[in-house]
């Protein structure tokens, strides 16, 4: 391990919000942590996920979507893991069963998998988990750095 502080975020498909979360770490706080991401059962990432990201000059349209249990027969130790699912999944949303050295935490967004409506009013809640996710982040570097 460097010595950044490593940080796992996990949903259960790691499509969307954990997706983000660990850009946005990565991004703004990569002096002081690493982060990745995980899910319980990997998909592929959400293109309103890819193209909000895009905007804000962060590409995710080559990243992919990783197996949790796959981090853990690996032997990936972790400062920090963070669920990212929305509150009513809370109860069901994954943990990672490998070492967590500093704590695990749990951040509730709604999933953008779940939105309806045109594609530019799905954008637009996509958006709203994308700001709320960095304003998170941000707090957390300045909690945890």
């Amino acid at each position: 391990m460097d010595s950044r502080k490593h940080v796992l975020f996990i949903c259960n498909h790691n499509a969307a919000r954990s997706q983000m979360s660990e850009a946005w770490l990565n991004y703004l706080g990569g002096d002081w942590f690493y982060a990745e991401s995980a899910g319980f059962e990997p998909t592929e990432v959400n293109p309103y996920v890819i193209e909000v990201m895009k905007e804000e000059g962060i590409d995710l349209s080559e990243a992919e979507c990783d197996d949790v249990f796959e981090f853990y027969k690996e032997g990936r130790r972790y400062h920090y893991t963070i669920t990212v699912c929305d509150q009513s999944l809370a109860e069901t949303c994954p943990l990672f069963p490998g070492l967590v050295l500093g704590g695990r935490m749990h951040w509730s967004f709604t999933d953008p998998e779940s939105f309806g409506g045109t594609p530019e009013e799905i954008l637009d809640k996509t958006r709203l988990v994308r700001d709320r996710i960095r304003q998170q982040i941000e707090i957390f570097i300045t909690n945890h750095k």
